[in-house]
This record gives structure tokens, sequence and C-alpha cells, in this order.
């Protein structure tokens, strides 16, 4: 018995012992390979995060679970090289135009869809898509529920002193959404847009058209600055406000017409110094336009004395080229372009407004110059409401929200593929490589850079991301935008 209880004894060290031995054999082969030629292939470990979303909507701001690696060799494939020593403009933002009618849907809502809505927007967390910058109208736009300005007044009277100035109809709804905003984000960005002067102070004494009488102007600078301490005793900080909303378009309810030597002599004599006098931070962009006529902003900016006021101009691209704002910019380096109005339509599809939105207002705007780029309304009911009397019947906003209810619209994608990977703060940085496919490079303060590319071809692309001389091989589907974050 005493032999047999040895034996089993022995047997079961060897076995204990086997699983050791073999590793420490294991671990003496592999560090014999590392010295000899058979030297074990080393993989690629994954870092590239990538972000879609397809124009048939199968992908929606969808995060991919593969990585894609950086290796040493291309493959034979073309490249998008991203040189994060080449900078340009720095970020404010990306987002849209909160209007009046967007805000009194949100404020509708119940409280705890309307919290959960705007921390999807703007909060920082993994849900949000991290919007940084919004638009606002300075009075009322078209998108509001009602033609108002913050001095109204009966037929013929007038106040040259403003003291029947008053924001009470943006209290309502819109001033109440902003400060949930700010509750969320304190650091995002307002710009504050008029579509249209007080009637009273103008020539055809209506909200449609019309121009601003010489005799109001030095009232009309004092409204914005009384509109603008107003909302920072609200607590909103207003970061710039544009001249005048489309001023060489007269036909909408409100709009107000503002040639190029009215604008110049407006902000040269008036708004220029009222703004100063009043030691107010606020940016003053002129244009607020369409890229059909850069020489409007280029002839105001000629004038020095006004130009010593303007931080910028802004556009929009209901006509002429993307490209126009790089002209600006050519012509005066050192101010900044914005671009802040785009709408998605009710008719249009979602495919093409994805690609032709990404094409252009995110991507394009980047790549011209853009330190912003906005869509316009944030939000609308299932009828396009609410809108002014002659106001836009078909602008679909990001959003549509029913009651409590919201639904995700194609713009709402077309601002999260960049918003919430490319904070305020991000530098634009040097891409280059594809001829005819748009893309557009950032670094974020954190250090991430970001990469978004758009595939508006017909077939799929396949092409390297070049960092560092190292090459990480993508695919990207037709018709599919990609965020790729490392």
């Amino acid at each position: 018995m005493m032999h047999t209880h040895k034996r089993f004894l022995l047997n079961s060290g060897t076995q204990l012992l086997l699983p050791l031995l073999l590793s420490a054999t294991s671990l003496l082969l592999a560090n014999c390979n590392k010295s000899g030629d058979n030297k074990p292939t080393p993989q690629p470990v994954g870092e590239v995060e990538q972000w879609l979303t397809s124009s048939n909507q199968s992908k929606l701001l969808e995060k991919q679970a593969t990585l894609l690696a950086f290796a040493s060799t291309d493959g034979n494939r073309q490249s998008i090289s991203v040189d994060e020593a080449t900078t340009y403009q720095t970020m404010s933002g990306f987002g849209y135009t909160l209007t009046g009618g967007s805000a009194l849907l949100i404020k509708n809502m119940s409280s705890a869809q309307r919290a959960k809505l705007l921390s999807e927007l703007f909060g920082n967390g993994t849900a949000s898509i991290g919007v940084s910058y919004l638009r606002i109208s300075l009075g009322a736009s078209d998108l509001s529920p009602k033609v108002f300005s913050y001095n109204d007044l009966p037929s013929g009277a007038t106040d040259p002193t403003l003291s029947q100035f008053t924001l009470a109809d943006d209290t309502l709804a819109l001033i109440p959404v902003l400060q949930e905003i700010l509750a969320i984000n304190p650091a995002i960005k307002i710009m504050a847009s008029p579509w249209s002067a007080p009637t009273w102070m103008k020539s055809n004494n209506s909200s449609v058209g019309g121009s601003l009488l010489p005799q109001f102007y030095n009232a009309y600078a004092q409204y914005f600055v009384k509109y603008i301490k107003a909302m920072k005793d609200k607590g909103i900080s207003i970061d710039a406000v544009t001249v005048q909303n489309e001023p060489q378009h007269g036909g909408n309810n409100p709009s107000m017409v503002m040639s190029a030597a009215e604008q110049t002599n407006f902000v040269k004599n008036n708004l220029g110094p009222a703004i100063r006098d009043a030691s107010l931070t606020t940016n003053i962009i002129i244009w607020d336009h369409n890229c059909d006529n850069p020489q409007y902003p280029i002839s105001v900016l000629s004038d020095a004395t006004a130009r010593s006021f303007i931080k910028g101009s802004a556009f929009h691209l209901y006509a002429g080229d993307i490209t126009a704002m790089s002209s600006v910019h050519n012509a005066y380096p050192d101010k900044d372009l914005y671009f802040t109005e785009q709408w998605t339509g009710a008719n249009g599809s979602f495919s093409g407004d994805f690609q032709w939105h990404m094409k252009n207002v995110v991507i394009g705007s980047v790549r011209n110059w853009a330190k912003v780029a906005l869509e316009w309304n944030l939000a609308n009911d299932p009828q396009y409401g609410p809108h002014t009397p002659g106001g836009c019947t078909e602008c679909k906003g990001a959003i549509t929200i029913n009651g409590s209810d919201y639904v995700r619209n194609v713009s709402y994608y077309i601002i999260a593929q960049a918003a919430k990977f490319v904070p305020a703060g991000s530098v634009v940085i040097g891409s280059s490589g594809l001829a005819t496919t748009p893309y557009a490079a950032f670094k974020t303060p954190a250090g991430k850079k970001i990469l978004i590319v758009m595939n508006d071809g017909s077939q799929p692309l396949r092409f390297n991301i070049k960092y560092n001389n190292k090459y990480a091989a993508a695919e990207l589907a037709a018709g599919t935008a990609a965020t790729y974050v490392w």
C-alpha cells in the first residue's frame, strides 16, 4: 500500500510539473525565434474609430466595431495624408439656428423629454452630438410664430430713445430654452441675426423689405446695444451679431434690404462705435448672405474704419459656390469667416441632402476658412411650422417635434457627423491626396485627430489614412460619410 501511494504522488507531481515545463520550453523557443530567421510577424493594433452615416440610412452615426490599424506599407492604395504640422483656422463650432418656432416647440415638450433632447443635442456625454454654436434671430425670423421686433409701435409713432424696448416676446420660449441649454453647456457660443429693424425705422414702414432710414441709424445701433445688454441680464452672452440677415433679399417676412454702401456706413459710423462705447465684446459680422456675391463683404471691408470694427463675414449657399469664402479670406486674411445657414426642405431626399450638405456645408465651408458651420432651423412640427405669414413653409428642422415626441431628420446627422467629434477650439489641419473626394481634418484640444470623409461617388472608396508615415486602410461605401478618430 505504501509503495502504491508513493507512485500516486509521483504521478501527480509529474502532471503538475508538465504545464510548467511546456511553458518554459515555449518561452525559450520564442526567445530563440527573436534572434533567428523565423521571426513572427507583429499584428497591427487597431486604433482608428470609424463612425458612419449612410445615405440609405442603413447606418446613422453608427460606431463600427472594427478599429482601423496603422501599418508601415500602403498596400498600393491611394491615400489621404493628414498633417498636423500644417494648421489653419480654429473652429468655434458646429450647430443650428434656434428659431423662435424651434424654441416654442421645445418649450412645450414635457420637462423630461425636453431635458432628454437638450442633453442629446448640447451635452458632452457619449449619447450627445455636442452642438457647440447656435444662431438665433434678433427679433423675429420667418420661422417665428409671429412677426415682432423689440420696439413695436402704433402706426405713425416713433421712439428714437427706445424707451419702449422690450424682450417680452423672447421671454415666452427662446430665453427659457437658451437658459436650459446654457445650464447644460455654459461654453456654447451664440450669434444673433436681425431679419428686420422695427417697421417705424424703415423706408416702407413694413416688416417685408424696405431699408433702414438714415435718421434712425443711431437708434438702430442702440437697439443692438440694448439687446446685447438685456440678453446679458438674462444670463445669455451674445458672441456675435450679424448686421442683417440676407441683406439682398427683401421678399421674406420679416426682411430688410441693405446695400454694401449702407452696411459700410452703418457699421463705420453707428454700430461699431455704439458697441465699442458700451464696452461690449460682441463681435460684428457682415454680409450673412449667399456665396454668389463675395464682392459685397470685400467692399465693406475695404473701408479701413469699418474694417476696424468687423470680426468677419458670414455666408449662406443658396446661390454661388462655397469657394467664394476663400476669395474673401484671400482679400482680408485677418478676418474670420462663418457659414451661418443652409436649409433642408420638405421635398428633399435624405440621400441627396446628406451628401450635398456634407460636401458643401460641413467639409466645403471648413476647407474655405469657415470657423463656424451651421444648418438652418433646429426644429419644426410635422406641418413645417411654426412660421410667420409668408415665411418658409417647407423648411425641415434637424428635429421634428410632435408634442413631446421627436424624430431626427437629415440635418441632425449632417451636423452630428462633425459636432460630436470636433469641439470648439479644434484646429483645422492639413489634409491632401484624393482629388475628387470631399474631406477635412482637425486636431482637437485633447490632441485627437479627426478626419471626415464623404464618399459622394457611386462606387466604394478604398483608400489609406496616411499619418506619421503610417497607413490605415479604409473602405467607404458609396453615399456614405465617415468620421475617423484617433
